[in-house]
Formats: structure tokens, sequence, C-alpha cells
């Protein structure tokens, strides 16, 4: 199957290194640009593509608003470009809250150091979020209201698989899905949850509904830009009933209060006695590890300060981060839950714990914080 892109940017020259950059993928077909909003509006009724590239900051018609006209007229997946600025940030996030899918920097080289590298993950990401399916109005981080379970009898969205590529395997038996929980009793300290692609609304969907005076602190790692992560933290903390930021080195770690892993960095937590600190480090390229913030790593370094007693979450993400660091976590004795493969953009993350029969349960994001509530308030 061929995907029909869209793309826009009111650079001709950006708009023609794009094309030639799609067109060089067998699944991808660069059907029309548009030079601005409106003619991207335009463009989409008479061309219907599969999916579409968008500028943030263009005139007549700003991405944003865009965005918004777009999932309101014929919603479709939508990947941003944005410049990796405190104001682009911001955009950005402004977008996947209209309803965008993903983003990507404007700069190739903000991408990967490799120009190669940063065309593969160019063609990459939009035949993935092409594949999720065309027309589909998805949850965005402005639609804070619970979520009907898809179990009882709701329709469910339609969204794409994912490949091996994504997971580490394509032959993996569909897990089943629950929407409420048994509290199994158990007693915790502390909340952990990993994500990358389509995270920034499946975080935002779980945690304001976590009510304030939360009994355990809650560890975020997000794949996404240094830029990006403090004004991430500062709108989730907004949004939210209890305290959110974005982690720094030596922070206290404090019951009720969330802390988000910085871009280009790593978040490790480390305890002696009853203090817990937070500890960010600079990536160490002799780890070979590609993501930063890593979730493998922030959830091992739970393993000797707060042993099996963790909840671990794996919501949507391409790749497998997250896998061993659950793995380890759950030899110990936590407890690993997964978003489930109808509700993730990408169904990468939680497919390799799911998959590895790390995970205990593959919940609906709508219900992930139900689950939570009923699985951690003392009973």
């Amino acid at each position: 199957m061929v995907f029909k892109v869209l793309v826009v940017d009111d650079s001709t020259f950006y708009r023609r290194r794009v094309r030639e950059i799609l067109n060089e993928d067998r699944e991808l077909e660069v059907v029309g640009e548009a030079r601005n909003g409106q003619e991207a509006i335009d463009k989409i009724m008479e061309l219907s593509p599969d999916v579409v590239t968008m500028d943030v900051e263009m005139p007549v018609l700003d991405g944003i608003s865009a965005v918004k006209a777009i999932m309101d007229k014929k919603p479709l997946p939508i990947l941003m470009f944005s410049s990796l600025t405190h104001d682009g940030a911001q955009a950005t996030l402004d977008a996947l809250e209209a309803g965008a899918i993903d983003f990507l920097p404007k700069k190739f080289e903000d991408i990967a150091d490799d120009r190669r590298e940063a065309s593969l993950q160019l063609r990459t990401k939009v035949r993935l979020i092409a594949r999720r399916g065309r027309g589909i109005q998805r949850p965005s981080m402005a639609s804070l209201r619970p979520t009907p379970s898809t179990s009882a009898g709701a329709t469910k969205p339609k969204f794409f698989r994912s490949s091996s590529l994504l997971a580490g395997r394509s032959d993996a038996t569909p897990q089943p899905t629950v929407s409420k929980v048994i509290a199994s009793g158990k007693k915790y300290r502390c909340l952990a949850i990993g994500a990358s692609t389509g995270g920034p609304v499946a975080l935002q969907q779980v945690l304001t509904k976590i009510p304030e005076h939360f009994s355990v602190p809650i560890f975020l790692v997000q794949h996404m830009p240094g830029t990006f992560t403090k004004a991430f933290a500062q709108r989730l903390n907004t949004h939210c009933k209890f305290p959110v930021k974005e982690a720094e080195h030596g922070d206290i770690v404090k019951p009720g209060c969330a802390y988000l892993a910085p871009g280009g960095k790593q978040m490790l937590v480390e305890g002696k006695g009853h203090t817990v600190k937070i500890v960010i480090a600079d990536a160490n390229p002799a780890d070979k590890i590609s993501y930063k913030p890593s979730v493998d790593l922030t959830f091992e370094s739970l393993l000797p300060v707060y042993g099996g007693d963790v909840l671990g979450l794996i919501l949507t993400g391409m790749g497998a981060d997250g896998k061993e660091g659950c793995r380890k976590l759950k030899d110990k004795g936590a407890t690993i839950w997964a978003q489930d493969k109808a509700t993730c953009v990408v169904y990468g993350m939680p497919q390799a714990v799911a998959s590895a029969n790390i995970a205990e349960k593959n919940i609906p994001i709508g219900d992930i914080a139900d689950c939570i509530l009923t699985e951690m308030t003392p009973r």
C-alpha cells in the first residue's frame, strides 16, 4: 500500500527537500504541497492525503490553527515540524493539544548527526503515523474528560499495528485487554511511567485524572528534546492537581510530586536512608543508548531504592525502550502494566513488554488512571 502525503511549509526549498526524502520510500508518495495552513485545508479536501507534514509557523493560517481546522473538518494524522526553542516547544505542544500526532525538529541536524539517518527517521515516522489510519479523531491533550471504557460496548477507533522494527518481533500473540483491575493489596512506594510517540497526549490523559495528595512520587520518562521537556512539565503542572516539574540534579523526591526526565539527559534515582534524590547525568556515548532520556536507565535505577515496590507503566511509543528496565523491576516483584494495542498511537514499547510477558495487564489509555487509583489506594 502506498500512503499519500501532503507537505505543508511556506519555504519552497524545504517543501522540495521533504518531498525528495519521502518519495525515496516505496510506501510514501507526496501528492501535493501547500504554502500555508489555508492552502493545506483546501488541498486536503481536494487530494484526501493519508498523512500531512506541517510547519508550525506559516503566513495566512499558522500550523496550530490549521491543525484545529483539519481535525474539525477531516481528521487525519499530522506530523509537525518545529524549531527547538522555548517558543517552538510551546507552539508544538499547542499543535499536539489541537490534535497533531507527533513532531520532529525542523532542522535535520537536530534529528540526527548523520543526514542519511535523519532522512530515514523522517520517512519512518511519516510511514508509521500514516498506517494509523485516515479520518480518525483521537483524544487530544485538551480532552480531559474520562474516556468511556472500550469494553462497555463503545466503538473502538482503528489504530495501526506495529512492525517488527518497532518492538523486536512481528509474531506476538495479541494480549487481552482489561478496563478494570481488582486491587492486589500490594504496597507501593513509587509510580514510574515511560512513553514516546503519542506520549504527551497519553500522559496528560492519565495524570490529569490523578487526585491531589497522591501518596507516592511519580517518575516520568518521555522521549523528547531538551528544549521541550521544561515546557511540557510546565503544561502538565498547570493541568494536574499535584506538582509536576522537570527534574533537576539534587531534587529531593517527595510523595505526590511528579518528576519529568529532562530531554538530552538521563534521570536516575538514588536513595540513602530515608532521603531519595534525583541524579541528572549526561548521556555516556560508551553506553550506546539511543534514548536520552532512557526509560530503561531510569527504571533500573529504581531497583536499589524501591526494590519491587514499584508500579511501572509503558505507554505508546516506537521501539522497545523500557522492556529491560521493566523486566528487572518485575524480577524484584514490581507490577508492570502496558497501554493496550487499540489505544496506542504506536504499539511498539507496550508491545515489547506485553509480548515478552512482562506486562501483567494491558489497559486502554482512558482506563489507566482509574486502574492506578484502584491498585494504589490503601484499603
